[in-house]
């Protein structure tokens, strides 16, 4: 006769967590942080002071968040100031952009895979963002770009707090702070048929609406000096901008905002043959 033997071996559960809370620090130390907080928010217009104030508070709490802004107005920097006011500071920060990934990269890359659930997945399967996000902020950039299909999927993670990967059989809990950002009119989008009503409703629980630049003209010399000592500092210059320069730039209209400004006091930097940026320049 023969005879059959096995090894079991047991963990308990404070050590599985261990290794859990071991595997999440090192996500987070690979790049998964914000690096900015309301201190880095530099503005002189008390529109703007208001728009703060209203988001340290609105730090505290663990709602679903939408900020609404143009390009370039600094959607990100609010969400980044936001995850480090909140109680989830010490835990991952995820951005992800959602226009920039199409349709099904965008959803392996958010929801993840197992093993085996399409022609080239990893072996062992992938972890989504929103698992890399646990216990901390996701922060999808550009929502309304967002397609159909993948909107549904993301209501259920917001309703369930749970996702399932692609090609899985069982859920996965989250514990997630949700924060949105576009600079299209959503209301608009869903007349249109192309996006969720009731995903907006779920995403707008508190919403933030930043203004262009061009409405906040008094903040433009304070970035615009910033910028400039910046990158005075980056290429080993000591540049300043003149008045007429600056007036230049108060009146400009600024259709990118402030990275569009950002980008051109760079140039402007890098192009100066002396240590003043005049209009002419």
């Amino acid at each position: 006769s023969e005879e059959f033997g096995c090894v079991l071996t047991f963990q308990g559960t404070e050590q599985i967590q261990a290794e859990e809370g071991k595997l999440r620090k090192r996500m987070h130390s690979d790049g998964f942080t914000a690096r900015y907080d309301f201190s880095h928010i530099l503005y002189r217009d008390s529109c703007m002071e208001a728009v703060i104030s209203q988001a340290v508070k609105f730090s505290y709490s663990d709602s679903n968040i939408l900020i609404h802004g143009e390009t370039g107005t600094g959607k990100e920097l609010f969400a980044q100031s936001i995850h480090n006011s909140s109680r989830r500071r010490k835990g991952p920060f995820v951005a992800i952009n959602c226009a920039a990934l199409p349709e099904n990269l965008l959803e392996s890359e958010l929801f993840g895979y197992v093993e085996g659930a399409f022609t080239g997945a990893s072996r062992g399967g992938k972890m989504g963002f929103f698992e890399i996000a646990h216990k901390g902020t996701i922060f999808l950039d550009e929502i309304g770009d967002m397609p159909l299909p993948l909107q549904t999927k993301l209501l259920r993670v917001l309703q369930e707090r749970e996702l399932m990967r692609i090609g899985g059989s069982k859920p996965v809990k989250l514990d997630i702070r949700v924060i949105a950002s576009t600079n299209k009119d959503l209301r608009e989008e869903i007349k249109g048929g192309r996006f969720r009503e009731d995903l907006f409703y779920r995403l707008n629980v508190v919403p933030i609406a930043l203004k262009p630049l061009r409405e906040r003209r008094e903040d433009i010399p304070l970035l615009a000096e910033e910028f400039c000592r910046a990158y005075s500092k980056k290429y080993g210059k000591s540049v300043l901008l003149s008045p007429d320069g600056m007036d230049l730039l108060i009146e400009y209209h600024w259709p990118g905002n402030i990275r569009e400004l950002q980008h051109t006091i760079e140039k402007a930097v890098i192009l100066a043959e002396k240590n003043v940026i005049r209009a002419s320049d």
